[in-house]
């Protein structure tokens, strides 16, 4: 099977690059430059009409919603790995759950939070501190989660860690840090630390 992923160094292409190094997964890698528009040329918009990284396309055909490609490769992949859930099982249920968690409805309050923080001419204090309550309350919820368990679903890392993980590392480039909860803090250090995260992504 022919897998291409397309993607650009340190964007939202970054968790499915992780994610293959993590399943060792062969690929071919394609560069798409999006700080000078490349995904919006029509020979990438016939690949992916979303016009965005990341892309990886199977045998032909693409997928092009990073939340899509993490449970494909999961499904595809992971489950001989040992590194995602068997379907028909409760963790399968809670892998799916908190990787939506975690695109869904934590994603959605960190692009609140960078809107109300990123540009002093649109900054808007009332609204960057109801998204930082409302982060915080996530991170309590991702807490309990984590409290007496090294890893999302037990004592093993699996890529449930690395998706949500992502996505909570990004929020606290934005500015929702994780140092008052302290198991999330510990995660986030350990996910961080796996050699998958320190290649060229």
């Amino acid at each position: 099977m022919s897998l291409v992923f397309y993607w650009h160094p340190m964007s939202s292409a970054t968790p499915i690059a992780c994610a293959l190094a993590e399943l060792g997964v062969a690929h071919d890698r394609v560069r798409i430059d999006i700080r000078n528009g490349e995904q919006r040329t029509p020979e990438y918009l016939a690949i992916n009409p979303n016009g965005k990284v990341p892309c990886l396309v199977v045998a032909g055909t693409p997928i092009f919603e990073g939340l899509a490609i993490h449970l494909w490769l999961g499904e595809r992949f992971g489950v001989a790995r040992g590194l995602w859930p068997e379907a028909d099982t409760p963790e399968r249920l809670q892998a799916m759950s908190w990787c939506a968690w975690a695109y869904v409805t934590y994603m959605a309050v960190m692009g609140r939070l960078r809107l109300a923080t990123g540009d002093e001419a649109l900054a808007d204090q009332r609204h960057a501190a109801a998204a930082l309550a409302e982060a915080n309350t996530l991170l309590d919820v991702l807490e309990a989660r984590l409290s007496g368990s090294d890893w999302m679903l037990g004592p093993e890392y699996s890529l449930v860690d690395l998706v949500v993980g992502q996505v909570v590392g990004y929020g606290t480039f934005v500015g929702a840090g994780v140092a008052s909860h302290p198991a999330v803090a510990a995660w986030l250090g350990r996910l961080q630390a796996r050699p998958a995260m320190q290649g060229e992504v």
